[in-house]
């Protein structure tokens, strides 16, 4: 139910950006609605990645691969924006997120199969928002 929830969250705040950028396209530049539809259009991947590692982390006895692909997956999209945005929020979140992410692969790698991936949700979430204007 929560992934439903959060999927909906992430469906609002792409219907929002897409009806901000479209009022206010007179008002600023293609270059900046561009950046926040990216923005928000990559968030929205990280947090189906975020759904699919809590997904994997519970189920990591069945195929622990999945933790380890859903991780690279945040990793790369977090890398899409931070490559396209000079905002300083945004650029913390994904920091925050990034540095999330690394530490569920050090608990991977020290043995805990399970490891608390409450940060990675938490960052995931406060990216969403820097992203939504």
């Amino acid at each position: 139910m929560a992934a439903s929830r959060r999927r909906g969250h992430c469906i609002t705040a792409i219907a929002a950006v897409t009806a901000a950028a479209a009022l206010t396209l007179g008002l600023t530049g293609c270059d900046a609605v561009d950046k926040a539809l990216d923005c928000v259009q990559t968030a929205d991947s990280i947090a189906d990645s975020v759904t699919d590692l809590q997904q994997a982390v519970e189920n990591a006895a069945d195929d622990p691969t999945r933790t380890d692909a859903s991780l690279d997956s945040i990793q790369s999209n977090l890398g899409k924006i931070g490559d396209k945005t000079d905002d300083a929020d945004v650029n913390k979140a994904v920091d925050d997120l990034d540095k999330a992410v690394d530490n569920v692969r050090t608990a991977l790698k020290n043995g805990d199969s399970t490891p608390d991936v409450t940060p990675v949700t938490d960052a995931a979430g406060e990216l969403t928002k820097v992203c939504t204007p």
